[in-house]
């Protein structure tokens, strides 16, 4: 741009028009630098500021060689396409900046009122709201706009300051109360909004004649241009894949998710050289290479939401190179645009991989041997346990065996609902079935004289029985509270703990309401009072199927939980049959 070829084309340089022609020549040069150092982590704001600024001072230097009050006044209505908007961009910079979020809403109002006010502006002529009367005159070659101000000019200045105050705040926040925001930029800000107020209302005050808001808006692009160089710098995801590009040991291939291929950055050119020589928005389906290097990784990635690593070898000179392939969800700030295969050097890893592999292997062998039999070893103390306490009852022989194969036998027809959500967890209803034996483990601390009584407890000595439920919980805890399996531990603490309690909140040791009954002693209470129904008993007989099945029926909403009242009766027959084989045993 030759400025100054323009103006002496014009015939009026002075040096007013020189220096807006200036400042517009620099407020430009700066806006093309920040276009050179963009990145897309860079925020509307400033690409708005860095744009409205050079438009502002276009207007400041036509105001310079208006010749009457029509042309005055177009240029005014350029400056203030920048003064009615810019105080806004640089408010919502300086929240972003301090990491303040400000609803949608909010902002979509502000953004409504500068608009407003840039129309009262822009049709000042017809309505008078910004401007009553104008006039202009020159003395000594100086432009001097003189203008009447009608109501809306007072509702501008009354948003400028009130934007200003605005920013300020949120910058005196950030630096009391936000660690994550560096100081230098809170004081950059600072100095930001100093010079932004001062442009605008400082030259009035002091009784400044000319107007020198447009080297205001030079200075605030340079100094967002040092705030956007330290934004950079702090921008932790675009400075990793800066340096994992530049490093040379990555690499990243990006489809749409129409399988489009994007494109690659990183080794990826060098660990496939066809993709220097594939056209962009090409489709996978349409080009035999992609089709048989990445369909099926990205197919297979589609279809069970994971990938499974392949890896690609390459000779060079003198050595091999195994990279790895992975694939990625692929995401446009936090919406999910397509896929990236994510290419690494794993070189030296499968190298150490493979030395090891044999010795590993009859490491695992070993280490699984051991597992089986520790966890044998596990199982039999622990039914030995129970076994050893039901010794002592004489009135429950074979109850831990019934009640597991009842548990086992109600878990079997849950797993038949595709609704049961429970049903479909196979390891809890493994480790239910595993930790039924362990229910009654608490009666080991129960006096001989109480457990083994032939007849009814007193209300005394019932008080005593109850005590085995939270003793049961704290002996189950002690034996498992070393194992790994932190699911089963607590899954068994629960059913030994809480197999009493009933629906309704009479039951013990607790007195637990409905849900708040783990669902894993509710199921076990089913199994326990059937088996003790069904079974026979030093102080009672066997109760017929019919009369156990109805005691059951009328219990489900007061001790049993209702949900699961179908899957006892789709269980019925079952137990029934299993009852009557123990008989002819």
């Amino acid at each position: 741009m030759n400025i100054q070829g323009t103006i002496d084309a014009i015939g009026q340089a002075d040096w007013q028009t020189m220096m807006y022609a200036g400042l517009l020549e620099l407020s430009i040069i700066l806006t093309v630098i920040y276009g050179a150092v963009w990145r897309k982590s860079f925020g509307i704001y400033y690409t708005l500021i860095f744009a409205f600024i050079p438009v502002t001072n276009l207007g400041y230097m036509l105001l310079s060689l208006a010749n009457d009050e029509n042309e005055a006044l177009i240029a005014q209505k350029v400056i203030y396409l920048g003064g009615c908007f810019l105080i806004f961009f640089i408010t919502m910079a300086v929240f972003e900046i301090c990491n303040i979020n400000i609803p949608k809403w909010l902002k979509i109002i502000m953004l409504y009122f500068c608009s407003e006010l840039f129309m009262s502006v822009a049709t000042t002529e017809f309505t008078g709201l910004f401007y009553k009367k104008v006039m202009l005159k020159k003395i000594e070659g100086i432009t001097i706009f003189t203008k009447v101000y009608g109501p809306a000019h007072t509702v501008f200045l009354i948003t400028i300051a009130a934007m200003f105050v605005m920013g300020v705040i949120a910058i005196f926040y950030s630096l009391f109360f936000k660690k994550n925001v560096s100081n230098k930029r809170i004081i950059l800000l600072l100095l930001t909004e100093t010079i932004a107020i001062a442009a605008f209302f400082g030259w009035k005050f002091l009784g400044i004649q000319y107007d020198f808001t447009a080297v205001a808006f030079v200075l605030i692009q340079l100094i967002f241009l040092f705030i956007i160089r330290r934004i950079s710098l702090f921008n932790i995801r675009d400075t990793i894949i800066d340096s994992i590009t530049l490093l040379g040991d990555e690499g990243f291939i990006s489809f749409d998710k129409k399988l489009k291929y994007i494109g690659c950055i990183g080794i990826a050119a060098d660990v496939f050289p066809e993709l220097k020589k594939t056209q962009v928005d090409r489709k996978v389906k349409k080009n035999e290479f992609f089709k048989r290097e990445f369909l099926p990784m990205l197919e297979d990635f589609k279809k069970k939401g994971r990938s499974v690593p392949r890896n690609v070898e390459r000779w060079g000179e003198h050595r091999k190179t195994i990279y790895q392939l992975t694939v990625n969800p692929l995401y446009n700030g936090r919406k999910r645009s397509g896929y990236q295969i994510h290419i690494v050097d794993d070189t030296l890893d499968r190298m150490e991989i493979d030395g090891i592999s044999r010795w590993n292997d009859a490491l695992q062998e070993r280490v699984d041997e051991k597992t089986r039999n520790l966890k044998i070893m596990h199982n039999n103390l622990i039914m030995s346990m129970a076994t050893m306490v039901e010794s002592r009852d004489n009135s429950t022989g074979g109850h831990i065996r019934r009640t597991s194969d009842c548990v086992r036998i109600l878990i079997d027809e849950m797993k038949k609902d595709p609704e049961c959500k429970i049903a479909r967890n196979d390891k809890f209803c493994k480790n239910l079935i595993k930790a039924a034996p362990m229910h009654d483990l608490g009666k080991i601390a129960v006096p001989d004289e109480i457990l083994q009584k032939p007849g009814r407890f007193t209300d005394e000595e019932f008080e005593k029985m109850k005590m085995h439920a939270a003793e049961g919980a704290r002996i189950v805890h002690e034996i498992l509270k070393d194992t790994e399996d932190e699911d089963f531990h607590k899954l068994a603490e629960n059913v030994a703990h809480y197999h009493h309690e009933r629906m309704d909140g009479s039951g013990y040791p607790e007195g637990l309401v409905g849900e708040k009954i783990p669902i894993e002693a509710r199921i076990m209470a089913i199994a326990d009072v059937y088996d003790a129904l069904v079974s026979k008993r030093v102080y009672k007989d066997r109760m017929s199927f019919e009369k156990a099945d109805g005691i059951i029926m009328e219990s489900f909403g007061k001790h049993f939980d209702p949900g699961l009242e179908k899957y006892y009766i789709a269980a019925r027959p079952r137990l029934e049959q299993y009852y009557k084989d123990l008989d002819d045993e």
